[in-house]
């Protein structure tokens, strides 16, 4: 197959990007910056150019450009989020609406933050609350569900009736690679400072990166399958339950513990945002269990020894 890969110089795009090409793909990387793995084609990630020309008699489109949310949520960072996700889909839209061949097949990136903030019970892709209501939390949260929202909005409204379209609501997705979302946050615990955030009773979601990676695999063979779907493992836990994990898996006791206070000191020294550790990000795969998906990383505790033997490993 030809996969092309819209934002794919980043984390997730290359971890696909190298299992596509260890399968005998043929991967082709739409980026400003060059990919190590897969022949990269550039683009502005806004506008239809040269590039489009990929995208028709391809097979497979997984669109994953968007501004980076780990940084401060000022007005014109979320600004940035919403254009560079919803221009970006727009445009890989009408490439796809202009290909003469399109692919069967556009796979598009989202977010479980498109579900509300709770506590109380698990969201899955039937039942699960779309946030932006909630009580009780700070209103600047109710923008990342819109830029959610919106960037859903792009990709149900192109025009591509011959190709199937895939949302995926992601969970963070976990690997042992360099700067992704597990090696930060095993450096926290390697300093001593994976302890509990605030209350702690806050659920984080997360997919193991080889259940994300055969995820992606069991929807481009499944075409009856379509619309969103919730990539996250089945077993969603509390944040301090969570870190106990890391802390365990790591081999070490000690987690200094954060209030709310310390959190917001903490994330304007990195340049990033409380609401990333602090909303209750209680999602499960519902779609995919009722596919026949089996997780082969479907509990946290397990998932962490082996991203963690993994990190060790990579790191020499």
């Amino acid at each position: 197959m030809k996969i092309v890969i819209p934002g794919g110089s980043g984390q997730i795009g290359q971890m696909l990007a190298r299992g596509f090409v260890s399968a005998g793909h043929e991967v082709v990387i739409l980026s400003r910056a060059a990919a190590k793995v897969g022949r990269t084609v550039s683009w502005d990630g806004r506008t239809v150019g040269a590039w489009g020309k990929e995208i028709d008699g391809a097979d497979v489109v997984l669109n994953l450009a968007g501004r980076t949310v780990n940084c401060r949520y000022t007005k014109e960072n979320l600004r940035a989020m919403m254009d560079s996700r919803v221009e970006s889909t727009r445009a890989v839209g009408e490439a796809i609406a202009a290909a003469a061949s399109p692919p069967r097949l556009w796979l598009q990136m989202s977010t479980a933050t498109i579900y509300a903030h709770r506590l109380d019970a698990p969201n899955d892709e039937a039942t699960g609350i779309i946030g932006g209501n909630e009580a009780g939390v700070p209103a600047y949260w109710a923008y990342s569900v819109k830029i959610a929202t919106e960037w859903e909005r792009a990709l149900n409204e192109a025009r591509t009736p011959k190709t199937r379209r895939v949302a995926l609501r992601s969970a963070m997705m976990m690997s042992p690679d360099r700067e992704g979302i597990f090696d930060v946050m095993l450096g926290m615990v390697r300093k001593g400072l994976g302890g509990t955030a605030a209350s702690g009773a806050q659920f984080v979601s997360w997919m193991h990166d080889v259940d994300f990676s055969r995820a992606i695999d069991l929807l481009i063979a499944r075409e009856d399958l379509e619309g969103p779907f919730n990539l996250a493992a089945p077993n969603p836990l509390p944040y301090a339950d969570f870190m106990r994990a890391m802390r365990e898996a790591w081999g070490t006791r000690v987690g200094l513990p954060a209030t709310r206070w310390m959190l917001e000191i903490g994330a304007w020294a990195m340049r990033t945002d409380t609401e990333l550790v602090l909303k209750s990000r209680r999602v499960i795969p519902g779609r995919l269990l009722e596919a026949g998906f089996q997780f082969e990383q479907p509990s946290w505790p397990e998932a962490a020894r082996d991203l963690t033997a993994r990190w060790r490993a990579q790191q020499g």
